[in-house]
């Protein structure tokens, strides 16, 4: 007998919530009707359509597709809104009712349609184009918001607006319905936009098979080529000669690309192929001769250069690259004098020569002759002009970060090579209050 009572209240339940979404549904399609007759007098109808449809219906027995198609209509109505006043600026956004992620909203209620439909054997057949007509006019709502989250940087947004365009597509021809991207360009670049948007979001493994199929397409834009470098550059599963190919084909086919050059310079630097560098760096310069970072950064490389020759022994080489390294140095600061790194950089270059000098000199001082005595003289000679010539780099650059630690161990070495023990003391000082937590609020040198 409880049995039979507990199914006659289940029974009820069910009865009880049918009747409920019925009635929602009931006042929901009255409201969009009466705000359709005269959208621009009061959106108060469209805000009692949303707030009677938005509660999911309860009760496992609701099976009627008509309620999600219903969902879907006002989802869409109030989207198509959103993107009247934003495209004409008539209107205003704040006066309309307040729904996060209205157009995925409409997109899943019209999918849900579309399930419940399936599920249902008595289901009548115009309810499935309906669901089809709302799936239609959600496809470029989806676009329209994924463009918007696009542009606010938010691509985490993008991505679900674009894929789920996408996914509209298939529900569509599942149908054999017309989709906006039926035509063969504008489905890849729907791909192309949710591959970006992907890669933009850190999500390689949802970006790496659209662009893999935009590819294989061929399709005409250098920035797949950019983005399939980085999805095979990164993570645990990196493959640098596999992305290369990728990044390759790009150059070739667009050679002309900053961006795909750019993309290349950081890889040649990501493995250290230092000679690989320099035309690819001089070739940038050319492009963007105001980009200070270039000059650095190729002064940087034949920096690394002469530093590689010296250590072989190569002198001729090695000064060769030496020169090279400190033109470009030079030229950054010509650009910029007050670059930090432009300083530091070219104090470094005269400071690792006088070290590596100061080594030479250390294996000579064994030779007491006369010959090999002025040839120590003269070089040590040679290591005293490097670090005259280092110090007003490393001076001006703690002038300009006094809380550089590699700056001041060098200008304290520095004075106290040159035999300057008192500032060699106070920048000492200086140093210690560092590695102790502290900062140093003013510069030594621009007191």
């Amino acid at each position: 007998m409880n049995k039979i009572i507990v199914g006659m209240l289940a029974l009820v339940l069910v009865a009880v919530s049918v009747q409920a979404q019925q009635a929602d549904a009931r006042a929901a399609k009255r409201a969009l009707a009466e705000y359709r007759l005269d959208p621009h007098a009061s959106t108060a109808k469209l805000k009692k359509a949303i707030a009677a449809i938005l509660p999911e219906p309860a009760g496992e027995d609701v099976s009627d597709p008509r309620f999600y198609i219903l969902k879907g209509e006002i989802f869409n109505t109030l989207a198509s809104q959103i993107v009247l006043v934003k495209q004409t600026g008539l209107g205003s956004l704040e006066e309309l009712p307040q729904v996060d992620g209205v157009a995925l909203k409409a997109f899943n209620a019209l999918t849900t349609a579309v399930e419940k439909h399936a599920q249902s054997v008595n289901s009548p057949s115009y309810l499935l184009r309906d669901a089809m007509k709302g799936m239609q006019e959600a496809q470029g709502m989806l676009y329209n918001f994924g463009s918007y989250a696009f542009e606010a940087l938010d691509y985490g947004s993008a991505y679900l607006h674009f894929s789920s365009g996408l996914a509209c597509h298939e529900i569509l021809k599942s149908q054999g319905e017309g989709s906006v991207l039926d035509d063969a360009y504008a489905l890849m670049d729907q791909k192309y936009v949710t591959g970006m948007a992907a890669l933009n979001n850190q999500m390689p493994e949802a970006a790496k098979p659209l662009l893999e199929e935009l590819y294989q397409a061929n399709y005409d834009n250098p920035a797949i080529y950019e983005g399939l470098y980085t999805v095979h550059a990164n993570g645990e599963a990196a493959n640098l000669d596999a992305a290369y190919r990728y990044l390759k084909t790009g150059r070739e086919k667009y050679p002309q690309d900053a961006s795909l050059l750019f993309a290349e310079i950081n890889h040649f630097l990501k493995l250290s192929r230092l000679d690989e560098l320099t035309d690819r760096l001089k070739t940038a310069i050319n492009r963007e001769p105001e980009n200070q970072s270039l000059y650095l950064t190729l002064g940087s490389v034949y920096d690394n250069l002469y530093q590689r020759e010296s250590s072989a022994g190569n002198s001729e080489q090695a000064d060769k690259y030496f020169d090279q390294a400190f033109t470009y140095y030079s030229q950054s600061l010509e650009k910029d004098p007050t670059n930090f790194d432009a300083l530091y950089s070219t104090g470094t270059l005269y400071y690792n020569r006088a070290a590596s000098l100061t080594m030479t000199l250390s294996e000579m001082s064994g030779d007491f002759s006369a010959a090999g005595r002025g040839q120590f003289e003269a070089l040590e000679a040679e290591v005293f002009a490097a670090f005259d010539k280092a110090l007003p780099y490393f001076q001006k650059a703690e002038g300009i970060n006094p809380n550089s630690v590699e700056t001041l161990i060098a200008l304290k070495e520095i004075y106290a090579r040159i035999n300057e023990p008192e500032t060699s003391d106070a920048l000492e000082e200086r140093l210690e209050h560092l590695r102790n937590g502290g900062t140093n609020a003013t510069s030594f040198f621009n007191k």
